[in-house]
């Protein structure tokens, strides 16, 4: 019942000089989530009566929050060390490193900036509707990390084990498909909400609250089956991953429950 992967992550590659000119697995499914975001956020606009005209503006600075919350955010929790000894790999993002928690830091930033150019949509409109519309870029991601043969979990005796023949011959959970599941039905409740919970969405910050909780309690849980990323994690009673995510959910929870 092991399955076993084995597929080459670069779709394309080539070397110009020194600088590797690659197209990924990860990559072609981190673009089509994005847009994935872009088309749905853009017919919400549509679906209440908002303006469409300044939606191509929010995604150029959608993308660029994300790329550099993401990868700010591996710098700083998991290798800081860079800072000192290699400054410039923080800018060499195609060998890898980018988390999600930098990312959920930086890109409500973009969209407050964002929010305050548009003519017609406060913060919170703009950021809980985003928030419906986001775990299926995740769950997409996660996806990719699959093909990436990344992320991947700790060894497991299961029949649903994945040997990464990439990374070992050790049978272990796929952790990448347990997120990306998890995401799919976040994305379902969340979008079920917004359709017919009216009443709820029209309480500012709810659906951001819903998403933390949902997405970092996901992550929180899944994160006892994945590998460590870096050494230091070693020791820990939770990882990184998890101490990040549990702020994120006291956050939600006040959100949501906040008069």
């Amino acid at each position: 019942m092991l399955f076993e992967w084995n597929l080459e992550p670069a779709i394309f590659y080539k070397e110009i000089g020194s600088f590797p000119l690659q197209l990924r697995y990860y990559s072609l499914f981190f673009l089509v989530g994005l847009f994935s975001v872009y088309h749905l956020f853009k017919k919400m606009c549509e679906w209440e009566g908002k303006s469409t005209e300044d939606v191509d503006n929010g995604l150029v600075i959608g993308v660029i929050a994300t790329v550099i919350g993401a990868r700010l955010g591996h710098v700083l929790f998991y290798e800081p060390q860079w800072l000192l000894s290699n400054p410039l790999k923080v800018f060499q993002i195609w060998q890898g490193g980018l988390a999600s928690h930098g990312a959920a830091i930086v890109i409500p930033i973009g969209l407050y900036i964002y929010s305050r150019q548009s003519i017609d949509k406060g913060f919170f409109w703009v950021i809980d509707r985003i928030c419906v519309c986001t775990p299926l870029c995740g769950a997409l991601i996660r996806i990719g990390n699959f093909f990436n043969s990344e992320i991947y979990g700790k060894p497991t005796n299961e029949n649903w084990g994945v040997i990464f023949k990439r990374i070992d011959n050790i049978p272990r959970h796929p952790t990448q498909i347990y997120e990306a599941i998890a995401y799919f039905l976040m994305f379902v409740v969340l979008v079920l909400v917004y359709r017919y919970k009216k009443t709820w969405i029209a309480k500012k910050g709810f659906l951001l609250g819903l998403f933390l909780v949902l997405c970092f309690g996901f992550r929180f849980g899944i994160e006892f089956f994945k590998a460590n990323q870096v050494s230091f994690e070693a020791g820990m009673a939770l990882n990184m991953g998890q101490i990040l995510s549990i702020p994120a959910v006291l956050i939600g929870l006040i959100l949501i429950f906040r008069r």
